[in-house]
C-alpha cells in the first residue's frame, strides 16, 4: 500500500491539471491576459448564434425574443436576393482564382531572378506598399480617378471622347475589383512566395541545370512541387477571404448600381443596419456562410493533400 501511495505517478494523477498549472504559474499568469480576451471577444459572442433560430425583438433581447425554429433558414435557401450574393460571390472568387492567383507567384519569380540586392528591395517596397493602404484610401483614389468627373473622364472628354461610368457599371465593376485587388495584394503575396521558393535546396536546381533542363522544367518540376502547400493556403485563405468580401464592394461601388455588386457579407450588413433590421434573419445568413466556408476548405485541403501524397 506504501508503495503505491507514495509512487509519483498517482500522485500526479491526484495533483492532475491544478498541480500543472501551480508548478508552471509563471507562464500561465502570462497567458492570462490573452486567454480572458479570447474568450469574451471570440467565445462570448457566439452566444448571439441562437439569434438565427429566433424572431428577434429589440424589446426582449436576444435572451428573451421568442424561438422561430427554422423559419430563418427556410427563409434563407427560399429568398432569390441571396442566391444572387452566392452567385455573384462565387463568380468573382472564380475570377480572382483565374485572374489573380498567379500574379504574385510570377512576381516572386521575377524577384528571385533579380542579382541586384538593391533593385531589388526598391521594387519589392513599391509592389507591397499599397498592401498597407486602406480600402477607404483606395476606393478614394478610384473615385478621383474614374468617377465622370474624375482624371480619366475629364482626359477623355478633352480629346472629345464619350465619357465612361466606370463606376456606375456592372460589367467594368468585375475587371475593376481584380485589377484593383492585383495591385493592392500581389506584392503581399509575392512574399509569401519569395519565402517559399527561397527554401528551395538549390541542390536541386543545380542537377537540373547539369541534366540540361530548361527554365520552364525547372519551374514545373521543382519550383511548382514545393509550393504546392503555399498554393493550397493561399487558396483557402482566398476563398474565405471572397466570401467575407465586404470592404472593396462597401467602399467602390457601395453595392450598385441597382443592387449589381452586392456580395453575401454585404447583403449580410444590409439586412442588420440598412433595411429594416432582421438580426434573425442576418444571423441565419452568416451562419450559413460559416457552414460553406468550412466545407469549401475541407475539399481544398483534401484535394491538396491528395496531390501532395
Amino acid at each position: 500500500m506504501t508503495e503505491v501511495k507514495d509512487n509519483p505517478l498517482v500522485k500526479r494523477s491526484h495533483g492532475g491539471i491544478l498541480h500543472l498549472i501551480w508548478k508552471h504559474r509563471m507562464v500561465y499568469t502570462l497567458l492570462l491576459p490573452g486567454l480572458i480576451w479570447y474568450i469574451v471577444f471570440a467565445y462570448g459572442p457566439m452566444g448571439g448564434l441562437q439569434l438565427a433560430f429566433k424572431t428577434y425583438r429589440a424589446s426582449e433581447g436576444i435572451w428573451g425574443s421568442p424561438w422561430a425554429g427554422l423559419k430563418n433558414y427556410e427563409r434563407v435557401f427560399g429568398d432569390p436576393a441571396f442566391w444572387s450574393a452566392v452567385f455573384r460571390t462565387l463568380y468573382i472568387n472564380i475570377g480572382r482564382l483565374i485572374f489573380q492567383f498567379p500574379i504574385p507567384i510570377i512576381l516572386a519569380l521575377l524577384l528571385n531572378e533579380m542579382k541586384f540586392v538593391k533593385f531589388k528591395k526598391v521594387v519589392q517596397t513599391v509592389f507591397t506598399f499599397p498592401h498597407f493602404l486602406s480600402w477607404i484610401v483606395v476606393a478614394s483614389i478610384l473615385t478621383n480617378m474614374l468617377s465622370l468627373d474624375g482624371l480619366v473622364n475629364n482626359v477623355l472628354a478633352a480629346f472629345g471622347m464619350e465619357r465612361i461610368s466606370f463606376l456606375g457599371s456592372p460589367s467594368i465593376f468585375q475587371p475593376m475589383l481584380y485589377i484593383t485587388d492585383a495591385w493592392k495584394s500581389a506584392g503581399w503575396g509575392a512574399i509569401v512566395y519569395l519565402a517559399a521558393i527561397s527554401g528551395v535546396d538549390t541542390d536541386q536546381y543545380e542537377a537540373a541545370e547539369i541534366d540540361g533542363a530548361s527554365t520552364f522544367t525547372k519551374f514545373t518540376k521543382i519550383t511548382i512541387p514545393m509550393l504546392k502547400p503555399i498554393i493550397l493556403f493561399t487558396t483557402i485563405t482566398s476563398t474565405i477571404g471572397t466570401l467575407q468580401l465586404f470592404d472593396e464592394v462597401v467602399n467602390i461601388t457601395g453595392g450598385g448600381p441597382a443592387n449589381a455588386t452586392i456580395t453575401l457579407s454585404q447583403y449580410i450588413y444590409n439586412l442588420s443596419f440598412k433595411y429594416s433590421p432582421n438580426f434573425g434573419y442576418a444571423a441565419a445568413v452568416a451562419f450559413v456562410i460559416v457552414i460553406a466556408i468550412v466545407i469549401l476548405s475541407i475539399i481544398q485541403m483534401k484535394v491538396g493533400g491528395k496531390d501532395n501524397d
